[in-house]
């Protein structure tokens, strides 16, 4: 219980405050976060039905480089776009908040579907990205499950349960994260739903945009993307926690991250051992280690 009060604290220590930013065009409104340190700039892409803030305790632990991160469309306080949930789309709205800040070149991060989107902006614009590091994510292959079928993919990666009020969201998503739970987390996993007009907590993400990113993971998947990924690649995968390992589950991870190791050109894999997939909540200080020295090793 003491090591675990003395790691929270240690985050609270580390704690960074953002600066909150926007990118106006004519068609799109991207917000995005900025945690200064006066060192070379990072971009990191969060996951699905998630938001800029959940690189907010990770930032705090980086000695390098200084983090960018987007609510990309239709998430956080971002334009909720009814289309453009396509990989060319996703990716040319990181290459407009790359061309606003004056950014020719970077390494990009992304946290489950953020390192999908991260690895198509590092496929089809190898000349933006100098590193590209998968939290967790971008060899999610449905066509890797068993039986696989878009019906068995989709029901796989449906909508989270977000049902109930303000106070039964916030108790469910206390448990799920009980190892790494502090009032930050509270903060961050709040940016990602929104209170209707009952008091029903819902996702932030309408059904229909997630529907539409399912159907891109599902038609273009790793298998196609990856191998024309040209820069150091870095995969940090979470290792299951005890109760998981050894299980279907597991093993089935362990066969997606060894697929995309093996048809990625310029591939390195860090197993996070004993972690959730939420790294950068329960293990941020590693995490950021774990990318900077990669960053470091392969100028």
């Amino acid at each position: 219980v003491l090591r675990e009060f003395f790691q929270l604290q240690n985050h609270k220590d580390f704690l960074l405050l953002p600066e909150d930013k926007w990118l106006e065009s004519a068609d799109m409104q991207v917000h995005y976060m900025k945690w200064q340190n006066k060192k070379p700039p990072i971009i990191g892409l969060h996951g699905l039905a998630s938001s800029a803030q959940w690189y907010n305790r990770l930032a705090g632990y980086l000695q390098d480089f200084s983090l960018i991160a987007p609510d990309q469309r239709g998430h956080g306080k971002s334009y909720q776009a009814t289309t453009g949930y396509d990989w060319r789309t996703l990716s040319t709205d990181i290459l407009n908040l790359l061309d606003h800040k004056s950014i020719q070149r970077i390494p990009i991060r992304g946290h489950s579907w953020g390192g999908h989107v991260a690895s198509n902006i590092s496929a089809m614009f190898p000349d933006r990205v100098s590193h590209l590091i998968m939290i967790d994510g971008g060899f999610q292959d449905g066509h890797l499950l068993p039986n696989a079928s878009w019906d068995t993919f989709k029901s796989r990666f449906s909508p989270r349960d977000v049902s109930g009020n303000r106070t039964q969201f916030i108790e469910r998503m206390q448990y799920q994260l009980r190892e790494c739970w502090d009032t930050d987390l509270q903060e961050t996993v709040l940016s990602m739903v929104y209170e209707d007009d009952s008091g029903e907590i819902k996702d932030i993400l309408h059904p229909d945009n997630h529907a539409q990113i399912l159907q891109t993971m599902w038609n273009t998947p790793p298998s196609v993307t990856l191998p024309e990924v040209q820069c150091p690649t870095l995969i940090i995968a979470a290792g299951p926690q005890p109760d998981r390992a050894n299980t279907e589950f597991a093993r089935l991870r362990e066969i997606m991250v060894s697929s995309a190791e093996s048809i990625i050109p310029n591939c390195s894999v860090t197993w996070i051992p004993d972690t959730i997939h939420d790294i950068g909540y329960h293990k941020p200080d590693l995490l950021a280690s774990v990318i900077e020295e990669f960053i470091r090793t392969n100028q």
